[in-house]
Formats: C-alpha cells, sequence, structure tokens
C-alpha cells in the first residue's frame, strides 16, 4: 500500500518542471520518441522478413534491391526526427526548437544519401557479378563508376545539408564550377577515355573474349581499362586502343555473328558443251545442300569472263564459327573437282587467243629466195 506521504512526494517530482515544462511532460516525450524508434525497428525487421522470403521465389533483382535499401536505415538517424516529433507536445525556447527541427532535416538527408548509396552499391554488384562471366576487365570500370557516383551523391547532399545550416553556397557553387571547369580542361583527354570506358561497360557493344575489327587492325579483346582497351591479334602482337578513338571508330563484331554468308565463285571452260553448262548449277546446289550446318540460298550462270564461264553461289553457314566455315568450304570444293572430273567439266584458267591476220611463211635454209634475201640484206648492212 502506497503511503501518502510517498504519493505527494512523486506528484511534486512530476510536477517539477525543466525548461518550462514538467517532468510529466519530458517523460510523456520520450516515450513517444522511444515508441517511434521502436515501431522503425520493427518495421525494418518485418519488411527484410517478408521481402526476403519473396525475393527467394523470385527471379527479379527489384525486391533484393529494396532489401539492401531497407537495411541501410539507421535507428540512431530516425531517433533525431522522432525527438522533433516528441518535442511538439513541449514548450521549448526558440534556438533549441529550430536546432532540433535542422538536426533532424540533417538526418532525414544523411539517411536518404545512404538509401541512395545503397542502391548504388546493389547495381554495382549486380553488374560485377554479371561482369565476372561475360566482361572481366569492366570490374575496374565499374569500381571507378561507383566512386563518382557516392562521390557526386555526398557532394551535392552536403551542399543540401550547408544550406539547411544557414550556409551561403552560391559563392562556393559557383567557385566548385569555376575549379570544375579548370580541371576538366586540364584532363579532358583522361575524362574523354573514362566516360568511354563507361560506355563500352554499360552499352557493351563488345566484350572480353570477342573478336573485333577495327579499321585495318583486327583481334581479340583481352581488357578494357579505364583509359584503353587492348586486343590480341592473330599475329600475336597485343593491340591497344585509345577508349574514346575506339568509340569513334567503325568496328565489327564477329563474336556476335549468329550466321556467316559466303559467296564464292568459280570459272567453266568455254569449250564446255550447253548440255554440261546446264546442269551445273543443279550439281552445285545438290552438293551444297549435302553438307551440315547450311542452308542453301542460290547458284548461277552469272556472267560472261574473260576466258570462262562464271558461276557464282551463296549459302549460309548455320554457325559462325570460322573453321567450321573453312572445313565445309573444303569439303565443297572436293566434292566439285570430283563431280565435274566425272562429268568431264573442267575449270577454266587464264588463257589468251592470238588471232593472226596472214599465215606465216616458214622457209628452209635450202629455199634460194631465202639465201638471196639473206645476201641482199648483208650487201645494204654498213
Amino acid at each position: 500500500m502506497v503511503r501518502p506521504v510517498d504519493t505527494d512526494r512523486t506528484i511534486l517530482m512530476l510536477e517539477f518542471e525543466f525548461l518550462g515544462n514538467s517532468l510529466l511532460r519530458w517523460l510523456y516525450a520520450f516515450i513517444v520518441a522511444a515508441a517511434i524508434v521502436i515501431l522503425v525497428w520493427a518495421v525494418r525487421g518485418l519488411v527484410v522478413r517478408r521481402l526476403g522470403a519473396i525475393a527467394r521465389r523470385t527471379t527479379t533483382s527489384l525486391d533484393d534491391s529494396l532489401i539492401a535499401v531497407v537495411r541501410r536505415t539507421k535507428l540512431w538517424l530516425a531517433g533525431l526526427p522522432a525527438l522533433l516529433i516528441a518535442s511538439r507536445s513541449l514548450v521549448l525556447p526558440d534556438k533549441l526548437d529550430g536546432g532540433l527541427a535542422r538536426a533532424a532535416e540533417i538526418a532525414v538527408i544523411v539517411q536518404l544519401g545512404l538509401w541512395l548509396a545503397a542502391l548504388l552499391d546493389f547495381w554495382i554488384a549486380r553488374s560485377r557479378e554479371r561482369a565476372a562471366a561475360e566482361n572481366p576487365g569492366a570490374t575496374t570500370s565499374l569500381g571507378a563508376l561507383a566512386f563518382v557516383g557516392k562521390l557526386v551523391l555526398w557532394s551535392m547532399l552536403t551542399l543540401v545539408v550547408l544550406d539547411n545550416l544557414g550556409i551561403d553556397v552560391t559563392a562556393m557553387i559557383a567557385g566548385l564550377g569555376v575549379g570544375g571547369v579548370a580541371v576538366a580542361l586540364a584532363v579532358q583527354n583522361i575524362l574523354g577515355d573514362l566516360f568511354a570506358s563507361l560506355s563500352i561497360v554499360i552499352d557493351k557493344p563488345f566484350v572480353v573474349g570477342d573478336f573485333i575489327i577495327v579499321d585495318d587492325y583486327m583481334g581479340t579483346v583481352e581488357h578494357v581499362g579505364l583509359k584503353t582497351t587492348r586486343l590480341r591479334s592473330l599475329g600475336g602482337e597485343q593491340l591497344v586502343f585509345s577508349n574514346s578513338d575506339l568509340l569513334k571508330s567503325r568496328l565489327r563484331n564477329y563474336k556476335r555473328m549468329r550466321e556467316r554468308r559466303v559467296v564464292f565463285k568459280f570459272g567453266i571452260l568455254y569449250e564446255t558443251p550447253v548440255a554440261k553448262l546446264e546442269k551445273i548449277a543443279d550439281q552445285v546446289r545438290e552438293i551444297v545442300v549435302a553438307q551440315p550446318t547450311v542452308r542453301f540460298d542460290r547458284a548461277h550462270f552469272a556472267s560472261f569472263g574473260e576466258s570462262s564461264y562464271d558461276f557464282e553461289v551463296v549459302y549460309w553457314m548455320l554457325d559462325p564459327d570460322f573453321n567450321k566455315y573453312m572445313d565445309t568450304q573444303q569439303a565443297i570444293n572436293l566434292a566439285m573437282v570430283r563431280k565435274f572430273e566425272a562429268e568431264g567439266i573442267g575449270f577454266a584458267y587464264p588463257t589468251r587467243m592470238l588471232h593472226v591476220g596472214e599465215p606465216l611463211r616458214i622457209r628452209s635454209a635450202n629455199d634460194p629466195l631465202q639465201s638471196t634475201d639473206a645476201v641482199t640484206q648483208r650487201s645494204e648492212s654498213p
């Protein structure tokens, strides 16, 4: 049983005022702030557990990104807005109330920065996982992208915080702008290659392992760096390209080839009879169709050459591998040689036919006319 003296003492203590508010009001405000923080903690744990269960059943990255963002929620940052909400039931001095409001705003800005940084980290981590299998050289560029992104993010948030603290950031922004222009002019080539590297990583015109042709150079991509891309040529030497120059060039990516279109020509002797000439296109078609992983397109007697009847054949290799294409073309060539040899059809080769207006007279050494001409010629010579 509570004695009246203790009850009166408790009431007196609760009625004691601090900064113009009784202890009872302070206790109520503290309970409200603590309840808000506990609620944020409970909601964070519930969202992480529920989204985690959903993420294990799905293949999308949206739920995983939300989990990464929610986990970056800091309770100590939630405490400052909670104190601001709880302070609405108190009568505080203007300076204290304004300082608490600014602190709550800064806490919200910092928490927003942590959420955005979590999204950036999640995207970079997923990109690195894909790059590890597709383009290992892109991990360096992704690291640079993460650094630049976070630098820009926290720089902007810092300016917002300074502005909320009452600091004039206009002159600071102007100074940063002038300094940034000066630095950009000084390192414009490096920055150009850096952004070109990021373009290669994001747009993926090629990845490590692709065989590409750039102007007159060709090779397999070995590394995509911040400034240069390196190729291993067919001759064995390494080719180094500036990233910005590489993107300005016209390049062909043979690794992305799905089918290979093949065109080849051959010539037949002009002495070939018409009956045999008419069968050649069908015979070549049968030879091409008999090859595996090939789709026949056409075979035609295309033109009259200088020394041959010229034929043109077109087919598609369903497998873009170059060695398989060469094996198939070799098989077609050998089959054509066997078939034409059996049919008595000859392949043409460069020839020239000379037509003489009058027949040549060939005389023997005993011909008297020839002897007379020889004597005359000797007598007329000096």
